[in-house]
């Protein structure tokens, strides 16, 4: 029986941004007050982590930099870690897309292979470069206990692949403000098996 090495990782939203809900993509907001307050409720006074990785958006790396100066993590950030673009419609309110854009959104849903946004960036090209960096994180910190801070998106996409969700289905999953998600990934030989042990709420 070859021994079973364990790699927990959790994944972070980001809080509340300046100007509420929007498709912001690779938009640059930084948090509103309200969102500050969410994630530093959100973790408390939780600091199990070896390391943090962190998107390098303001929104997501502002607060990974507060998390590693206060515990004295090593803190690294990640540009495949950004959340989905979506070219035209980033910066826009759902209210903005309909009028500027009626039905696009349903379409989207339905289908998001065959109705990619103008500019935007294809589900399975985002799918290719979050799990990139998710197999890349697990050669070089596999054993360890980690935390990514990112996007609703990263942690959809995360979850897809780690329970075989095909990736079109990614927007079913809900991922509120500063939510937390976990998964552990048990590592026996070149055989690994992926758990979602917690999701949607503040570290217990």
């Amino acid at each position: 029986m070859s021994d079973v090495k364990t790699t927990t990782i959790d994944l972070m939203r980001h809080g509340e941004p300046v100007g509420g809900r929007r498709y912001r993509g690779h938009k640059d907001d930084p948090l509103s007050d309200n969102g500050w307050q969410q994630m530093r409720e959100a973790v408390a006074h939780h600091h199990p982590w070896d390391v943090i990785i962190s998107s390098p958006l303001s929104r997501c790396a502002a607060f990974a930099t507060e998390l590693a100066q206060r515990h004295g993590l090593a803190l690294h950030f990640e540009e495949r870690l950004k959340e989905i673009s979506w070219g035209q419609w980033e910066g826009s309110t759902p209210e903005d897309i309909h009028t500027h854009y009626p039905n696009a959104l349903e379409r989207y849903w339905a289908d998001p292979h065959s109705n990619v946004p103008p500019g935007a960036e294809p589900i399975g090209q985002f799918r290719m470069r979050v799990l990139s960096a998710w197999n890349d994180l697990l050669a070089r910190h596999g054993g360890k206990h980690i935390i990514i801070i990112g996007h609703a998106g990263v942690t959809r996409a995360a979850i897809c692949h780690s329970l075989s969700i095909p990736i079109e289905n990614m927007f079913r999953i809900q991922v509120a403000y500063a939510a937390i998600t976990r998964i552990q990934i048990e590592h026996r030989g070149d055989e690994t098996c992926h758990k979602l042990v917690h999701h949607g709420g503040p570290l217990a």
